[in-house]
């Protein structure tokens, strides 16, 4: 398909421009939980106007229970849809899929964004088949926003690329930086490496190799250096950078200890009478921090590095939880996300190549 085609049975107007793609039957709550959801974004994003793919059936009569989200919905039928448990192979083969609608309305131009609460190995393929990856990024990277002691931290790689090189590495920098200044509103984004160590020496060539070339670059000022786990709820920096495997078991480490917390507390606080009168007494103080780290806040993982802005909602989310994944996609659409990725790109393409040059010269031995 090319750039500006059309895709078959779309709607008949085509002249219009959709602020998003939003994939209606994606998810367990699905298509309810998305029709909910958009009619509390809604009230957020007055001007959005959204491309509904799905089941007209089963989509029609949700939209005349939420007016709010009728209202900026054009409906894209299709009763084709992909399970969350199907491999990513078999859904390339799903041609007329919700997801797969909602791919080629970004690829020919036709919406800026797509959102899915879908399988998410299906949406990676789609991602990389459909939408293709941006000129000057050699593999896009699955982003996300997590809450430290400061504020709000960006996370990169979290398991779309297990193993990554220092080219990998510095392009989810730039990428990454692109994020925090889209979704957080930050205008010079701190950067980290994550690594066993804040010491120059920790870590292995890659990281090193990573590290020389991000302080040599236009973000030399932004970068903070290595940092280690305990950094990254610490807010040391705004930008945490690494390869998808450490990504996904610190992202998967640190909900676990989040609900393991959960579960202490309401141990302690069911111990007795005494205990139940403490928590009388603490319980704004424990209200305002279940708000702050409510998952739904930080519901909206972001596939980065492709020629769109690519949105995958938790599966099991409520409708707040995917009214958020909308508000990162529509922060990603407003503020020029791909913009920012590309001017970077276009001031550091020699210092990448020079690098690039030297490595193919003279191999580096990985150091153990």
């Amino acid at each position: 398909m090319s750039d500006r085609e059309i895709p078959a049975n779309s709607p008949s107007d085509q002249s219009e421009v959709f602020s998003l793609a939003v994939d209606g039957m994606g998810g367990d709550g699905a298509p309810d939980v998305v029709i909910a959801g958009l009619a509390i974004a809604a009230d957020r994003h007055p001007g959005m106007r959204v491309l509904l793919t799905g089941d007209e059936a089963k989509l029609r009569p949700l939209l005349a229970k939420h007016p709010k989200a009728e209202a900026i919905c054009t409906l894209w039928h299709t009763d084709e849809s992909i399970p969350m448990d199907m491999k990513p192979t078999a859904a390339l083969r799903v041609r007329k899929s919700s997801m797969r609608l909602g791919m080629d309305a970004v690829a020919s131009g036709r919406a800026k964004g797509v959102v899915s609460a879908g399988n998410s190995g299906a949406m990676l393929a789609l991602a990389k088949i459909v939408v293709k990856t941006m000129p000057g990024i050699s593999r896009p990277a699955m982003a996300a926003i997590s809450p430290t002691i400061k504020g709000d931290v960006v996370m990169l790689d979290l398991g779309a690329n297990v193993a990554c090189d220092w080219r990998n590495l510095v392009e989810f920098a730039v990428m990454g930086e692109a994020f925090a200044k889209a979704v957080l509103g930050l205008p010079a984004p701190r950067i980290g490496l994550l690594n066993i160590g804040s010491e120059e020496l920790k870590g292995d060539e890659k990281l090193r190799i990573a590290s020389e070339v991000l302080r040599e670059s236009p973000l030399a000022a932004q970068f903070h250096g290595f940092i280690e786990g305990h950094d990254i709820t610490a807010g040391t920096t705004d930008v945490v950078v690494t390869d998808g495997f450490t990504g996904n078991v610190a992202l998967k480490t640190g909900e676990g200890v989040l609900k393991m917390s959960t579960s202490l507390l309401r141990q302690v606080f069911s111990r007795g009478i005494i205990a139940k009168i403490g928590y009388l007494l603490v319980r704004p103080g424990l209200e305002r921090m279940k708000e702050w780290l409510d998952p739904r806040r930080y519901n909206g993982a972001v596939f980065v590095g492709l020629n769109g802005v690519v949105v995958k909602s938790h599966g099991g989310t409520d409708a707040e939880g995917f009214a958020a994944a909308v508000d990162v996609a529509m922060d990603m659409v407003t503020h020029g996300f791909n913009d920012g990725i590309r001017e970077r790109l276009s001031h550091m393409g020699a210092l990448l190549s020079h690098q690039q040059a030297s490595m193919e010269r003279e191999p580096v031995a990985t150091v153990s």
